[in-house]
C-alpha cells in the first residue's frame, strides 16, 4: 500500500507552486492544511520534499521552515507509533535472524539522543523509512521526537530556501539565492560523508599506531 501511494504521489502529485497556490487559496486555513498535508504524507510514507519546497514559496524561508519541521516532527510520531504498537512485533519474528535491528539498539542504549540526531541531519536519508525503522527499536518516545525536532531544522531549513529563492529566481530573475541554497543544501549532504571519511582515517591511524607499538 505505501509503495502504491508513492507510486501515486510521485506521478500525479502536483508541483510545489501549483501546491502552494492551492493551499493559499484556503486563506486562513493554509497553515493547518499544509501542516496537516505534512503529517498524512509523513505517516503513510509519501516523501515531503515537494511540501517542504511548497512551503518557502507559500511561507518564505523562517515559517515555511517552522512549519514544515512542526508537520515533519508530527508525521514522524505518527509513524513511529505506527511502527512501535502496530508492527513491532511482527516485524521483530520476521527479522529475528537479522543483526542490523540489534546493532541499532546497541548504539540507541549508549548515546541515544545524539545517534537520532545524527541520522536525522543528513538531509538524504530516508526520512519516512527510518521513522518506522526507530519505532522498531527501543529508543523512548521522547528522545526520538527530539533528536528528530532539532536533526531535520538544518535539511528542511535548506530545501525551504530552494522554494523561496526559487519562486524569486523565475518570478524576479534573482538568481544569486537559488544557487547559495542549492550549494547549502550540497554542503550538509556531504557532511556525512566527510565524517566517515575522517573516523575512518582515524580508525586506520590508531591501527597503524598500535602495530608499530608492538613491533
Amino acid at each position: 500500500m505505501g509503495a502504491g501511494l508513492v507510486w501515486l504521489w510521485a506521478h500525479y502529485a502536483p508541483g510545489p507552486r501549483t501546491l502552494a497556490a492551492q493551499l493559499m487559496a484556503l486563506g486562513p486555513w493554509q497553515e493547518v492544511a499544509f501542516i496537516t498535508a505534512h503529517v498524512v504524507a509523513t505517516a503513510v510514507a509519501v516523501p515531503g520534499t515537494v511540501l517542504v519546497v511548497a512551503g518557502g514559496v507559500l511561507f518564505g524561508v523562517v515559517w515555511g521552515t517552522v512549519w514544515s519541521v512542526v508537520g515533519a516532527t508530527l508525521g514522524a510520531i505518527a509513524a513511529f507509533a505506527i511502527a512501535r504498537y502496530g508492527l513491532r512485533e511482527q516485524c521483530r519474528r520476521w527479522f529475528k535472524h537479522q543483526t542490523i535491528l540489534n546493532q541499532i539498539d546497541h548504539h540507541l542504549q549508549r548515546q541515544a539522543f545524539w545517534y537520532v540526531l545524527a541520522v536525522r541531519f543528513a538531509p538524504i536519508s530516508p526520512f519516512n523509512l527510518i521513522n518506522f525503522l526507530f519505532g522498531l527499536t527501543s529508543v523512548r518516545l521522547k528522545t526520538y521526537v527530539l533528536g528528530t525536532s532539532v536533526g531535520i531544522i538544518p535539511g528542511t531549513a535548506a530545501y525551504t530556501w530552494i522554494g523561496a529563492a526559487g519562486f524569486n529566481a523565475f518570478k524576479r530573475g534573482e538568481w544569486l539565492p537559488l544557487i547559495l541554497a542549492l550549494l547549502a543544501l550540497t554542503g550538509l549532504s556531504l557532511i556525512p560523508v566527510v565524517i566517515r571519511h575522517r573516523r575512518g582515517g582515524n580508525k586506520l591511524s590508531l591501527r597503524r599506531s598500535s602495530r608499530n607499538s608492538h613491533r
